[in-house]
């Protein structure tokens, strides 16, 4: 029997339903999907917590952990936190429970900390917490937020894992957590990157939609101009770049550090960085720092690569030392000494950003359990409609809640109004009946609730001041019944409410932006080459190397013993060589790192980073505006400059797609000086046929593919080749094991002159032709 085919029935002989295997694991596979992502993972856009975040919070809460009173509650061991949390709501490991309740504490990885922490939490530079023994916790002041509405039936309670007690299914947020403090997570399936913002600007925002839901897009983003991350750091992307990431609710932000320039003595300064971006340490920098200037080996090579030593050589060429001096008075303290003070300011500054962490891109991924329970990908107007949603039920549930227990208590205090009226009465009710509950029923009209009131009354509340309290609590509740009326009646008045609560606590914990936002350009480091005329040399077998000035003789370069020349390339240092594998991927080379041309060079693939399997098949050096006619063996091609084709990876990028079988032909230069611009194609088969057409017939494409049909090729026919010319073509082959070469100009051309993707005309060439050149 198939896997597929085999049944699982149940084991304790109930049900007698029947699963196949494969729908069995797909249940089970799905099953476990939903409890990662609703149960672990993803953050809840009411109140922006994960529930083992909830579960600690509300476990501390009571624990009598809050932040009330004349400075707040003493702080607790974290293991007493810990033990109450995983024995009451999350049976799951204790570290994992720590671990969550660590990062609340953390003032460098939340912007608003919802845990007040006693001890060693940890650092930004990857130092972990004491263990839970050791530190202690309570809750923030501004956690008050999240849980004072708690008891005032704002949100649902569920049974905990074992029926013992409840645990609310969210906490009463009175503020969009979900965006104050972000969220980072990994479920299955789908993760979450939300960035933290500033509690300022997202009240405001919450306030503009409440007044006007429909408010535009354009005035939404003026008022959440980008995140606000706890490390700060410097937003170089464009207003354009944040604004698609918020609306969409993906995207990524590049990010870089703030510094400052501290002059010393005798003109000697220093840079000084005082900000990260987010995610980055100072311990991460001076790794990079210490790898980019004592590089190492990398597996599978035998030496360093030349890219290592040419950036070994940048870095020291700028830079003397660096040190951090990061202390409690500065958390982040980085000082870099340049070479020399003579050392532009920006040179020293653009290496660093170019090739560490000082520069990076942090990702938006605004995914998150939504109002309806689904895990969704929402946009910035979409998160905050739907929190706006949420508070406006806790606010209507809280009014309800209040009002029914200001009726009850109306209730009560009418009932003792009309004891202390007829007290000599009631008295002598309660002392001459057997049931007096009953009787004083049945004599006052009152209900049980109020009979039971009175007859559970304290003696001293029978004093006459007790009427005028009385009398003054009713008047007092009566006006607050009033009000919950009108909010419960008006929705205006409900909105109203809720635009004074959220400037209320805005007011009481804004703070100032800590994360500039300001459109820079990406620091690129540049190297600075002297731009003079050099020919490259590159062998049969893949060995380059670059000769000063152009007109060398072809013969006068030696090779290895085995090898012979591939092709020479006249063109500058500023230029790139390219490489051309046989999958298709073209690889870039900066020409002025290639090696003297004194000894034999050295092996391409000490430059670039080939995929197992690949080869170098073929090769071109030139300017980024040079144009390249590139063809396959199947028949198709088109054109590309070298700039389409540059690629900062060592890995290099896919451009050509080649088909199963198929091979690339030697690519063909269109506009290379001092060379007129070509006009025409030709194209030969492995069938000794050969066609031309006007250059104008093919298109550019500037991201490369399989290109049009150059010419219709028999089975088992091949194109050997495509040449761009103006005057004459060079083709070569073999006869008889030899090589052989003809030279065709203007006039045979011409005679095979014909429509691109037709099959030409026979060559009188007595050869089986293997490439085609332009030789003039």
């Amino acid at each position: 029997m198939d896997d597929q085919d085999e049944l699982i029935t149940p084991a304790d002989g109930g049900d007698d339903t029947q699963l196949d295997l494969a729908t069995y694991a797909q249940r089970a596979y799905l099953e476990y999907a939903l409890s990662v992502v609703k149960g672990r993972a993803l953050p809840d856009v009411c109140d922006g917590q994960k529930p083992v975040q909830r579960r600690i919070l509300y476990s501390m809460w009571r624990m009598g952990l809050g932040f009330g009173g004349a400075g707040g509650a003493k702080p607790v061991k974290s293991a007493r936190v810990v033990g109450d949390v995983l024995g009451r709501f999350h049976p799951h490991g204790d570290q994992a429970a720590y671990d969550a309740l660590v990062r609340m504490a953390q003032d460098f990885a939340q912007r608003y900390p919802l845990i007040d922490g006693q001890g060693n939490f940890g650092s930004r530079d990857g130092d972990g917490a004491a263990a839970m023994r050791y530190t202690e916790a309570r809750l923030a002041r501004i956690t008050n937020l999240l849980l004072e509405e708690i008891d005032e039936g704002t949100v649902d309670f569920n049974p905990n894992y074992d029926g013992s007690t409840q645990e609310p299914t969210q906490l009463p947020a009175r503020l969009p957590f979900t965006l104050l403090n972000g969220a980072s997570g990994i479920a299955v399936g789908l993760a979450t990157e939300i960035p933290s913002h500033n509690l300022r600007e997202i009240a405001d925002a919450c306030v503009a939609l409440v007044k006007n839901p429909k408010l535009t897009d354009d005035e939404l983003l003026a008022l959440v101009p980008g995140p606000d991350y706890p490390g700060g750091g410097q937003i170089i992307s464009s207003a354009a770049d944040i604004a698609e990431a918020y609306r969409g609710g993906r995207g990524s932000l590049k990010v870089r550090a703030r510094w400052k320039i501290e002059e010393l003595a005798r003109g000697q300064w220093q840079l000084v960085v005082h900000e990260l971006p987010p995610g980055v340490s100072s311990q991460r920098v001076l790794e990079e720092i210490e790898e980019l200037t004592n590089p190492k080996v990398k597996a599978g090579k035998k030496a360093l690569l030349q890219d290592q030593l040419q950036l070994k050589q940048t870095v020291l060429s700028v830079l003397d030392a660096v040190r951090d001096e990061s202390s409690k008075d500065a958390p982040v303290r980085l000082v870099f000494e340049p070479k020399t003070s003579r050392i532009e300011q920006s040179d020293l500054i653009t290496t660093l950003l170019a090739h560490t962490s000082l520069e990076t891109s942090a990702p938006i991924n605004l995914t998150m359990v939504g109002l309806d329970g689904r895990p969704v990908q929402k946009s910035l107007r979409q998160m905050l409609a739907e929190w706006i949603e949420f508070r406006h039920r806790t606010i209507e549930r809280r009014s309800r809640h209040r009002l029914a227990k200001v009726l009850d208590r109306i209730h009560i205090l009418e009932g003792r109004q009309l004891v202390l009226l007829n007290i000599d009465e009631v008295i002598a009710i309660i002392r001459a009946s057997d049931e007096p509950k009953q009787a004083l029923i049945d004599r006052f009209r009152l209900s049980e609730r109020q009979a039971e009131d009175i007859l559970e009354i304290r003696l001293r509340q029978l004093a006459r001041l007790e009427a005028i309290r009385i009398e003054q609590e009713l008047k007092e509740l009566r006006e607050e019944q009033k009000k919950l009326d009108e909010i419960l009646g008006s929705p205006a008045t409900l909105r109203r409410l809720m635009i004074k609560e959220i400037e209320q606590d805005a007011k009481q914990f804004q703070d100032a932006r800590r994360t500039l936002i300001q459109a820079e350009k990406r620091a690129v480091a540049e190297v600075r080459v002297v731009d003079e005329p050099v020919t490259v040399v590159v062998s049969q077998k893949g060995w380059v190397r670059a000769r000063q000035g152009h007109g060398h003789e072809a013969a006068s370069f030696a090779f290895k013993a085995g090898d012979g020349l591939y092709g020479t390339f006249e063109c500058r240092t500023v230029d790139t060589l390219l490489a051309f594998g046989s999958n298709g991927r073209v690889y870039s080379i900066a020409v002025s790192t290639l090696p003297g041309a004194r000894g034999d060079g050295q092996p391409v693939t000490t430059f670039i980073d080939l995929e197992s399997g690949t080869q170098v098949v073929h090769y071109f050096a030139g300017t980024p505006q040079a144009w390249l006619l590139l063809a396959t063996s199947g028949g198709y091609g088109f054109i590309a400059t070298v700039e389409n084709m540059v690629s900062r990876q060592r890995g290099g990028k896919t451009f050509v797609s080649c088909a199963p079988g198929e091979a690339l032909c030697r690519p063909s230069p269109a506009n290379v000086p001092p060379q007129a611009p070509a006009s025409h194609v030709a194209c030969v088969s492995t069938a000794r046929r050969i066609l031309t057409f006007p250059i104008a017939e093919l298109r550019q494409q500037a991201n490369g593919g399989r290109g049009l049909l150059l010419m219709d090729l028999d089975a088992k026919e091949t194109l050997a080749g495509a040449a761009a010319y103006t005057r004459s073509v060079v083709i070569r082959g073999t006869f008889r094991g030899k090589e052989r070469d003809e030279t065709l100009e203007i006039r045979s051309l011409n005679n095979a002159l014909g429509a691109r993707g037709r099959k030409g005309k026979p060559g009188n060439f007595t050869f089986e032709p293997t490439s085609i050149d332009r030789v003039e």
